[in-house]
């Protein structure tokens, strides 16, 4: 039985005015007369600065931007706060750093509009920051080697004596394992790589070599790729594919503002900007993936996961050394 158009007319105006109560959009005109806005990032320059230009000849307003790997980005955060320093109006880092920094309370809520474009199930529930980009794990597979109709299209697939020797492993993709592993049902999924480790896969440190030694023929399949690395190398015509495997999971990059920020609606006006289509479209020009639906990108539309950020923070030794005995041989594992 349907419901009445007017019992559907309310519960549309009650959704959007839930969405509404739970966006704020910045104030623009606050925000210029701030004039500026320091952000921290682990952004290599070379994307982060068409974002940060375009920003700046929208709005006016100059960035300042720091730039150090994603633990040090989280580190100066903090040592900063504990010292009485408050210089970051915007932190854009890896999810497990923002995490931390979401623990140690040095974000505020984030409530942009543009966050009403990135997918729910993505935004941390304490809606403290929002996913920007996402390096999302794919099974990649040399096309001349490896037909599609050949290639394994679930993790099981994988077990079949045939690939055996033939397919490759990032070295240090613990979190990714541990991921997968409880999806399964962790017991489940430990047996499963136990299998998997008697394949005697190749283990190559580094995504995108991975991808490289994939598209030039050197091993026939990399289980856990980057999509964008993949589809770079694809569009430049070599010999190489992807698809996901379910269940798929996704590293996120993400976008907050810094508590006692010197310059909070200029903070506000970036972290909108980052998230809004313009700034997606300038990640997705940049061969990154874009968290935002409303950006129409090839690399995003399947289903998946994030990665549990509580996997690096507080089960990281137990899971490195699961993954070392049987991937490295007990040899220590680089903390991604």
């Amino acid at each position: 039985m349907s419901l009445p158009r007017w019992v559907l007319a309310l519960a549309a105006v009650a959704a959007a005015g839930l969405a509404c109560a739970q966006t704020q959009a910045p104030d623009v005109a606050r925000a210029r007369k701030e004039g500026t806005l320091t952000l921290y990032t682990s952004m290599q320059l070379v994307d982060s600065r068409p974002l940060t230009e375009a920003f700046e000849k929208k709005h006016g307003i100059k960035v300042n931007l720091w730039r150090a790997s994603g633990e040090n980005v989280a580190q100066r955060v903090i040592t900063e706060a504990r010292g009485g320093r408050f210089e970051a109006d915007v932190i854009e880092t890896d999810g497990a750093q923002m995490e931390i920094l979401h623990r140690e309370k040095r974000l505020v809520p984030l409530r942009v509009p543009a966050m009403n474009d990135i997918p729910a199930e993505i935004i941390p529930a304490h809606r403290d920051y929002a996913p920007t980009r996402l390096s999302l794990y794919v099974l990649a597979f040399n096309t001349q080697r490896v037909p599609a109709a050949e290639a394994p299209r679930t993790y099981a697939d994988l077990l079949d004596p045939k690939w055996a020797g033939r397919f490759a492993v990032e070295a240090d993709d613990v979190a990714w394992f541990a991921a997968v592993a409880r999806a399964m049902g962790e017991d489940k999924g430990l047996a499963y790589f136990g299998k998997l480790a008697a394949m005697k896969p190749q283990i190559r440190k580094g995504h995108t070599l991975m991808a490289e030694l994939v598209a030039a023929g050197d091993v026939d399949l990399a289980l856990d790729a980057h999509v964008q690395g993949v589809a770079r190398l694809k569009e430049k015509g070599a010999p190489i594919d992807w698809r996901p495997l379910d269940p798929a999971f996704g590293q996120p990059s993400s976008v907050g503002i810094a508590r006692q920020a010197p310059h909070p609606h200029a903070a506000a006006l970036f972290a909108e900007f980052i998230l809004s289509r313009e700034g997606q479209e300038i990640i997705k020009a940049r061969n990154r993936v874009p968290s935002s639906r409303a950006v129409d990108s090839p690399l995003n539309k399947f289903s998946y996961r994030l990665i549990d950020p509580a996997i690096m923070l507080d089960h990281w030794d137990r899971f490195s050394r699961l993954w070392s005995d049987l991937f490295l041989g007990g040899k220590p594992v680089a903390k991604e």
